[in-house]
Formats: C-alpha cells, sequence, structure tokens
C-alpha cells in the first residue's frame, strides 16, 4: 500500500474510529467514572464520620473549568490539613468529569487524557498498600488503615467493597484512555500529512519543526509522534508501520453487537443493585445529621425537670416517651399533600438496618446471591428495593424540611440539611429503575422476535 493508498484508508479508518468511540467506548468511560465517583465518595465521607479529617468549608465554592491535578501530599506539614484539602478538591475533580465533562472526541484531546490519567493515578487504587512509592497513596493507606482499626462491619464493609470497586474502576478508565489516546495520536499525525507532508517525497523531524508554526497554529507539538509519522512515511519499514496503524484502528468487530448477545437479562437486573448500593453511602451520612438535628430540638424543648425525669428514666431503665415528628409530604399518585407522625428513635433503628441491607447490594456475596435467582425473582427484589430506597427518600425529605422549618430562631443556624445526600440517592435509585425499565423492553423486544420466528 502505497502512502496515497494509505492516506485514503486512514482517513475512512479514523471517521470511523471516531463514530465507534463516541457510540460505544465513551459512553462506557464515563459509567465507569460514575462508579469510580460513588466509591471514592463512600470513603470519603466515611473518612469525615470518623473525623480524620475535615469538612472543607470551602469545597461547595470552588469553581472546576478544567481538569487539575491536586497537590502531592508531603509527609512534612501538617498531614490532616493536606488531606482534606486534597481529598476535597480530588472529590470535586472526579465530580466535574462525572457531571459537567463531555466525553467526546472533541474534547478529550490528548493534552485533557494526559490530566485525566493523572488524576486517575493521584492515588494508586490498583496497588493500594503501605509499599507504593507514592507519598500521596501512602498517606491515604495509613488513614484508611486508621479507619479499619476497630471499625464494626458496615464500616469494613464500605472501605472494603469501595477499594475493590476503586481499583477495578481504575483499570477500566485507563484502558478506555488507552484507546481514546491511541485514537487522538494517529488523527495528530494525519493532520501533519494534511497541512506538511502530504506533497513532499521526503521529510525529517527537523523539516517538520521548522514548518510546524506556520500550519499548525495552536497546536502542540509532540516530538515522538512526529518521529512516528516520518518512519511510517519515508523509512524503509514504512509500509509495515503504516498496515500496523490501520489494524489498530480497526473496530473490533464483535463490541458493537456481538456483546450485547452474551448479557443476559438476568446481568441487566443484577448491574442495577451495585447502583442502589451506593444509597447506603448517602443514608449513612444522613443519620449523623438526623441525630445532631434531633438532640438540638430536644434540649431546646426540654426544661430542668424533664431533663430530671429523663435521667431517672434511665437509671431505672424505664422506656424513654417517643419522639414524635409530624411532617408532611406530596404523595405523587394521589396529588395531595399527606401528613404523617414518625416516631423518630423507631425510624432510625430502622434505618440502620437499612443502610446494611443497601450496603449488602455491593458485596461479592449479594452478586452471588442475584446471579442464583431466577429472573423473576430478581425483578421483585429489585422492584422491592426500589420502593423502600422512594419511601425512605420520601419520608427523608420530610423530615429535613421539618427541622428547617419549625426549628427556633435561635438554633436555626446550627441545623444540618441533608439535601446533597437526598439528590445522591435520588440519582440512585432512578439509574437503578431505569435498569427495571431496560430489562422491560430487552424482555418485550426478546418476546416479539420470538413471535415473528426471527428469534429462538
Amino acid at each position: 500500500m502505497n502512502r496515497q493508498e494509505y492516506k485514503q484508508a486512514l482517513d475512512a479508518a479514523l471517521t470511523a474510529r471516531a463514530a465507534w468511540l463516541e457510540k460505544n467506548e465513551y459512553p462506557r468511560l464515563k459509567e465507569e467514572f460514575r462508579t469510580f465517583h460513588t466509591a471514592f465518595t463512600g470513603i470519603y465521607k466515611l473518612l469525615l464520620q470518623k473525623k480524620l479529617i475535615h469538612e472543607d468549608p470551602y469545597k461547595n465554592e470552588a469553581k472546576i473549568g478544567e481538569i487539575t491535578v491536586p497537590k502531592a501530599i508531603v509527609s512534612d506539614g501538617d498531614r490532616m490539613d493536606q488531606l482534606t484539602m486534597n481529598l476535597s478538591a480530588y472529590d470535586n475533580q472526579i465530580d466535574f468529569l462525572v457531571n459537567f465533562f463531555q466525553f467526546s472526541v472533541d474534547s478529550l484531546s490528548l493534552d485533557n487524557i494526559k490530566r485525566i490519567l493523572a488524576l486517575v493515578r493521584y492515588i494508586d487504587w490498583i496497588r493500594f498498600n503501605s509499599e507504593t512509592q507514592s507519598s500521596t497513596t501512602k498517606t491515604v493507606v495509613d488513614v484508611v488503615n486508621q479507619a479499619r482499626s476497630g471499625g464494626d462491619s458496615l464500616t469494613l464493609s464500605i472501605l472494603n467493597e469501595s477499594l475493590d470497586r476503586l481499583g477495578k474502576a481504575s483499570g477500566a478508565v485507563m484502558n478506555y484512555l488507552k484507546e481514546a489516546a491511541q485514537y487522538n495520536r494517529e488523527s495528530y499525525k494525519n493532520e501533519l500529512r494534511d497541512k506538511i507532508t502530504g506533497a513532499l517525497n521526503d521529510a525529517t523531524a527537523d523539516l517538520i519543526r521548522k514548518k510546524f508554526s506556520a500550519a499548525m497554529s495552536g497546536k502542540p507539538f509532540y516530538p515522538d509522534l512526529v518521529e512516528e509519522l516520518v518512519k511510517e512515511d519515508f523509512s524503509p519499514s514504512g509500509e509495515k508501520l503504516r498496515s500496523d496503524v490501520l489494524r489498530a484502528l480497526a473496530i473490533p468487530e464483535n463490541k458493537p453487537k456481538t456483546a450485547q448477545k452474551t448479557v443476559s437479562f438476568k446481568e441487566t437486573l443484577a448491574e442495577a443493585f451495585p447502583i442502589l448500593g451506593g444509597v447506603s453511602f448517602a443514608l449513612a451520612d444522613m443519620c449523623g445529621r438526623l441525630d445532631e438535628n434531633n438532640l438540638l430540638f430536644n434540649e431546646k424543648k426540654q426544661g430542668f425537670f424533664d431533663k430530671l425525669k429523663v435521667m431517672f428514666d434511665k437509671m431505672f431503665d424505664k422506656k424513654p416517651k417517643p419522639i414524635i415528628y409530624e411532617i408532611e409530604y406530596l404523595d405523587n399518585a394521589r396529588g395531595i399533600t399527606v401528613k404523617e407522625k414518625i416516631d423518630f428513635m423507631a425510624f432510625r433503628s430502622d434505618l440502620d438496618r437499612r443502610i446494611r441491607s443497601f450496603a449488602s447490594f455491593n458485596s461479592r456475596e449479594g452478586q452471588s446471591r442475584f446471579m442464583a435467582m431466577d429472573e423473576k425473582q430478581l425483578l421483585g427484589l429489585l422492584e422491592k428495593a426500589v420502593r423502600e430506597a422512594q419511601i425512605l427518600h420520601r419520608t427523608l425529605t420530610g423530615l429535613d424540611e421539618f427541622f428547617r422549618a419549625e426549628a427556633p430562631r435561635e438554633i436555626r443556624d446550627k441545623v444540618k440539611g441533608i439535601r446533597p445526600e437526598l439528590a445522591t440517592m435520588k440519582n440512585a435509585f432512578i439509574r437503578a429503575n431505569q435498569k427495571r425499565h431496560e430489562y422491560s423492553a430487552r424482555l418485550e423486544e426478546a418476546e416479539q422476535l420470538r413471535k415473528l420466528g426471527v428469534a429462538p
């Protein structure tokens, strides 16, 4: 294949590759980042709860316009302050990628790919141990081990499952970014051919460098890619190198269609449970704030004799008087506002049980249990779990609004809101429900094909 034939084949290969990346790989890359962020958020919030890091007071004020890697954590100085600021910045950057960054051929430039890779590698989740050479990773390993020490079963489960998911997601992200970088490298060389070397019978790296500024204004100069182009187009081994490039850019035949056939309907349902597992992180974070609000309300209401009565009740193991809050919420099915009385301590006890239940969806044992069920059982379990999450969200929203609306003026500034966690929780059960709808749609499609005699 001569250079002219190669150029035509390369143009076609790059066009097809770009379309394939946009349709297949980049949506998967973004989904892996969602998994990555959910898992990291579980660890981040747990470290906050255990006061191994502080709340960053400026976290929600940070304005992010581009991908930036936080500074490395060094051994000298205040480690907790460094962890607080750097992990907060890291969380914001991952959140930016998940919710604001456009994963597309245009936005995933070589420079942005380099930045994203550096961000993913900022903490080495794949080799997450104290033997690491990274001072940042070593510091995070140390603080996570502190969280493990004396931790209850829920804490250990959150840490173990989150670390496992972070390691797997990191590997998957790096593979997708490798594909993106490969496309960009060949696209960059192809642009050099269009603007500089296409009409030349011979070229060197020095010649290309001299013409580069005028022809590729504003573009970075990559010496290694220029050397590759010179070898591919003007060296004795060029024909083989060009064939290798086209082979590497070829779209795997089994990716778009064949891969879908290997995914069973049951697996579509099972994919919803790890998503719902993320609800446990949001619930665990809300519990502490609800407890603080409840304490604020009752300390304000109790006079001296009330407190004395509580003390004597405890001494004689007398059952305390229930704490009842009347909340309001909108019943979407009937379109009316409903009032409901909540026994707070009974609700909190049930909430702890629900946290453990949702957390089990992320465990290996949970996944094994799901795959052992038949599709009907799994669908029933998913519908029940989504319904429970929706009811919990409704009740927690009502409690949040009650505490903020009914707080006396003198404690109003101390009441802790839970809106970000409620949003995280809602996003989780919506995405899980989408998996249920996807399952139903695929089941219906298969049934129609079977009736038409197209599928067995």
